[in-house]
């Protein structure tokens, strides 16, 4: 199940797309290990399902495991008979909203205009995944925030080591990160000291925030 205190220990959701199972479970322990707590693996990488039960079994009792990309109804409930603990969309589809909201499963839909954020809100969801945030960045988010103050957020996409304190001090309630967070070179390569050191540096940096 899915744990909102090991998510707000640290409120950054990686985002693993098109890595290989091998690759994800040697990098799992590293992320434990650096104090990182909640992850997706998104649904358009090649046997998703497959890697998200074998993420599932080996860490789900330490790790929020959950599947991103998920657009279609399809995707929903292969991801959550694969063991998800939280759904991750990068578009607002109400069937999925609501058969996630039914079954009481955290969902994270993406949606950007006022109007589209508070829809998705307005339709129960645990918090609004705000996508793509790469071009306005963080005063986007402090826009959003300020006539929408209750409404949890998630700022996604353009969130890197440079301005996720930045996203966080105006108004984020957490953040998505894919590439920053998950170099691909490091990872081809297996360079897990390094990708270590990366871990660790981004929670360092929220925890130092945080303080």
């Amino acid at each position: 199940m899915f744990s909102w205190q090991r998510y707000h220990k640290t409120p950054i959701v990686g985002i693993l797309r098109g890595f290989s199972e091998d690759a994800v479970m040697k990098l799992m322990p590293l992320y434990k290990k650096a104090g990182l707590t909640t992850i997706e693996i998104t649904m358009n990488t090649s046997g998703a399902t497959k890697i998200i039960r074998a993420a599932v079994d080996a860490f789900g009792h330490d790790i929020n495991i959950g599947a991103g990309t998920v657009i279609t109804l399809e995707d929903y409930s292969k991801a959550v008979d694969s063991g998800a603990s939280f759904i991750v969309t990068p578009v607002l589809n109400e069937m999925v909203v609501k058969k996630a909201v039914s079954e009481n499963i955290p969902i994270f839909p993406g949606a950007f205009t006022p109007t589209e954020v508070y829809h998705a809100w307005s339709l129960g969801v645990s918090m609004v995944k705000v996508f793509p945030t790469t071009f306005f960045g963080a005063d986007y988010i402090k826009e959003l925030k300020a006539p929408l103050n209750n409404i949890k957020l998630l700022a996604t996409g353009g969130v890197t080591m440079e301005n996720m304190v930045e996203f966080f001090s105006k108004g984020s309630d957490g953040v998505g990160m894919a590439s920053q967070l998950f170099p691909k070179d490091l990872i081809q390569n297996e360079r897990w000291d390094e990708l270590l050191d990366v871990f660790k540096l981004v929670e360092g940096t929220y925890r130092s925030f945080k303080k």
